[in-house]
């Protein structure tokens, strides 16, 4: 399976990271326009594009979500390869990872650390420290979500060809 890039949209930046089905490649938290224009060149290294997508409740939403779906869009356009491009719903992130929906973010990113050997130094010897970095070494704020992403858009694709 070829590594996944991850995205979790943001309004003005967003969160991403490179998963190669064990190990994390690279994440970080770019401004939009920077995330978009490396999108068209990972796409050479990178075979899918993993997106967190915005669902619809019923409730109303402010112009934070709009901005966001905005985003998305332009995300997925610059993908060259449309039926490379996979749409990942939060909610799946939660059952997947968590077995129910009503997880939290801290619920998520603790299921996310448990799934990675702890190898590296400190505490969360799965994130480690500078010294003894840990596979999630680098990993941090919206990089998680996207992490999250990564992981359930393959457990769908390989679930897909099951």
């Amino acid at each position: 399976m070829s590594p996944i890039v991850a995205i979790d949209p943001g309004t003005t930046e967003s969160g991403w990271c490179v998963y190669d089905g064990s190990s994390v490649i690279g994440s970080d938290v770019w401004p939009n326009g920077r995330l978009l224009g490396h999108l068209g060149v990972w796409a050479d290294d990178f075979g899918t594009l993993a997106v967190e997508m915005i669902a619809s409740y019923g409730m109303p939403v402010g112009r934070e979500v709009f901005e966001t779906c905005l985003w998305i869009g332009r995300f997925i356009q610059a993908w060259p390869e449309p039926e490379a491009v996979r749409l990942v719903y939060r909610k799946d992130v939660k059952l997947h990872l968590c077995g129910t929906t009503k997880a939290k973010d801290g619920n998520v990113r603790q299921a996310l650390i448990d799934l990675f050997p702890a190898t590296g130094g400190g505490k969360t010897p799965q994130i480690g420290i500078k010294a003894k970095p840990g596979p999630l070494f680098g990993v941090s704020t919206h990089a998680w979500p996207a992490l999250g992403v990564a992981i359930t858009a393959k457990h769908q694709m390989e679930n897909r060809h099951a």
